[in-house]
């Protein structure tokens, strides 16, 4: 491994995220490339964690733009503050100024008001890390705009003018895939995909997240998460699962597993009314072993 694949490793462990080859390869090539870093995978494995982390080591700020359907450029972009400029006019209607200087004056940066892309762009101190979350959830035109954003890292506000960035953002990307995302906008970034954890780098994850968790226990609650993502669930569990799970254990003062209690704290496993009776009938049939069997 290169020297510095293993000093982003080292980092991103040092913060908390336990990573391998793979992932800190394509955390260093997105920087050091300038690309942004489209990161897929199921939910519940550390997509979003990645920018959180990268933030953190890089000792810059995070910028969050959440998707969801009928999100719009303006939502994401910029607005102008209306409440504060129309009371800018009442304030200046008697003082004679001219009609064209009130509007220079209200439609100035004081009135801007910046969404995450905007932020991301203006950013002067050093880049920040632009986190743009489940950009699957978002439509289809808003796709379209992001990729002009992305290409340029320029937005042109009519009333102002073009606005550069200082310093180009490192760009992380999520998807659950609950959409497919545009040729155009894959190729604009590098790719990565995270699948569910190994069991002994789950085991790493729950014994780094979660403070108390002894190592028998860290390793029973992997194997069972192991084998439900095996079973046909409704809705498989994810490495957050796995770290509420053991946490509520620890606040149990549990130190192994058992039939009566993994029923007790399936809530924090199992999010599907059919999957959790599944699992309850294999647990009064005695069948816990089968959860615990490597």
């Amino acid at each position: 491994m290169r020297e510095e694949i293993r000093q982003i490793q080292a980092l991103m462990e040092g913060a908390a995220y336990i990573t391998d080859p793979a992932i800190s390869t394509a955390v260093h090539l997105a920087t050091t490339l300038r690309k942004p870093l489209l990161v897929e995978g199921h939910a519940g494995v550390g997509k979003t964690e990645i920018a959180k982390v990268l933030a953190r080591v890089r000792g810059t700020n995070l910028i969050r733009l959440q998707c969801y359907e009928g999100l719009d450029a303006s939502t994401a972009l910029y607005e102008w503050n209306y409440p504060k400029q129309i009371l800018r006019i009442r304030l200046e209607e008697e003082d004679g100024r001219p009609v064209s200087a009130k509007e220079a004056d209200i439609f100035s940066e004081a009135f801007l008001l910046k969404r995450p892309l905007l932020q991301a762009i203006t950013q002067v101190e050093r880049a920040p890390v632009l986190l743009i979350d489940e950009i699957d959830r978002a439509d289809v035109e808003f796709e379209s705009f992001l990729m002009e954003v992305l290409s340029d890292f320029q937005v042109t506000v009519p009333e102002i003018g073009t606005i550069t960035a200082a310093h180009r953002p490192d760009v992380v990307l999520t998807s659950n895939r609950s959409r497919d995302l545009s040729d155009a906008l894959r190729r604009r970034c590098l790719y990565l995909w995270i699948d569910y954890p190994s069991f002994e780098k789950e085991v790493r994850i729950l014994r780094t997240k979660v403070p108390g968790l002894n190592e028998r226990l860290a390793g029973q609650i992997a194997r069972v998460m192991q084998n439900l993502r095996r079973r046909q669930l409704q809705k498989v569990p994810g490495v957050a699962e796995s770290l509420d799970w053991g946490a509520a254990l620890v606040a149990l003062h549990a130190d192994h597993l058992e039939a009566e209690l993994v029923r007790e704290t399936l809530g924090c496993v199992l999010k599907e009314v059919d999957d959790v009776k599944r699992v309850e009938a294999d647990l009064a049939a005695g069948r816990l072993s089968e959860l615990l069997e490597g």
